[in-house]
Order: C-alpha cells, then structure tokens, then sequence
C-alpha cells in the first residue's frame, strides 16, 4: 500500500463528504453558496488526488495493478457521485433545460463507465489477462469531467452576473465529447476479447 495507493483510497473516501454536502443546502441567505464551497472544496480535493498519486506513481516507479485498477475505479465513484448531486439536488435544478442536458450527458458518462469497467473485467479474466491502464483519451476525459465537476459547482456563485450559465454548457458538452470518445477508443483497442464464441 504505498502513497498513491493511499491517495487513491483517499479519493474514494471523500466521496460520502460529496455526496452529503452536496445535496444538502444550509439554511439561510447564503447557505446555497456556502454548501457550493464547500462542496467545490471535497470535489476539487478528490480531483487533485486524482492528478498527484498518478505523477507520483510514474515518478517514482510505483506503478502496480492494483493502482491500475483502482484509480480508474475512484474516478467512477467520484465522477458518478458528482452526477448524482446534479440531478438530484434541487440547486442544480433551477434551468430545467440545462437540468435535462445534465440527466442526458450523466446518462451517457453512467453506460461509457460500466461498458469500460466490464471491459476491463474481461480482458483481466482472459487467459492472458492484462491491464488496461488509462490511455491519452482516458486521461483527457478524466480530466474534462474533473473540470466540468468544478464548473457546474461554482459558476452559478462565482459568475452570478452571468446571465447564462455558458461555461456550464461549454464543460458539459466538451466533456460529453471526449467521454464517448474515449470510451469508443477502448472498445477499439480490446475488442477483440470480447469474442461471442467464447
């Protein structure tokens, strides 16, 4: 259990925090704003160690299968409890259009992960079993859903002036893009292990 191991773990840890900050509203004028921060703060936390135990495993050779499997793994449970938040708190739910566009994209984000879990339990099983680290596109997704997370948090308290939550569209739709992306690219590569015959 070295460090990025233990950081790993930390970010599935703060996931209950997320999810209990962010569906609760404190109580009065500002209590929307201050359960946005704080919220903001778990997330961008868990983000953070998202970036750090990976920089630390490449750098200092700790690379294992078990970091392999459950970064990715920590990522999920972050990104499906952020979704979760959106289309359950009523805070989130104050455009009921862009409220819709974020049930739709949590949606697509939800089938990409569990098709790529699946994926990964397959080729783990096989008879040469190996495992799939994150590539560029997996990468580039997790970090466009990190920054959508930070976004569809403090836009509304942050650019309040904004008479349209334009950075929120923006982040959702580019992070939509490269989450199909992505996961299109894994189906590619390890096709072929999902043999039909087998």
């Amino acid at each position: 259990m070295n460090l990025p191991n233990k950081l790993t773990l930390i970010r599935i840890l703060l996931v209950p925090l997320l999810l209990f900050f962010g569906l609760f509203c404190f109580p009065g004028k500002y209590g929307e704003a201050i359960s946005r921060f704080i919220t903001a703060a778990i997330f961008i936390t868990a983000a953070v160690t998202d970036f750090v135990d990976g920089k630390i495993a490449r750098k200092r050779g700790l690379i294992t299968d078990f970091g392999k499997f459950m970064d990715p793994l920590a990522d999920k449970f972050l990104i499906f409890s952020a979704i979760l938040v959106f289309i359950s708190s009523p805070m989130y739910q104050k455009d009921a259009v862009f409220h819709i566009v974020l049930v739709v994209c949590g949606a697509i984000v939800i089938f990409r992960e569990l098709a790529v879990t699946s994926l990964r339990l397959v080729v783990m099983s096989s008879p040469k079993p190996v495992v799939i680290a994150a590539s560029w596109y997996g990468k580039a997704k997790t970090m466009s859903q990190c920054i959508w997370g930070g976004v569809i948090i403090l836009e509304p308290v942050l650019f309040w002036f904004f008479p349209f939550p334009i950075l929120s569209w923006i982040s959702t739709l580019v992070m939509t893009f490269l989450t199909v992306l992505s996961g299109v690219d894994y189906m590619k590569n390890y096709w072929s292990y999902l043999d039909p015959n087998k």
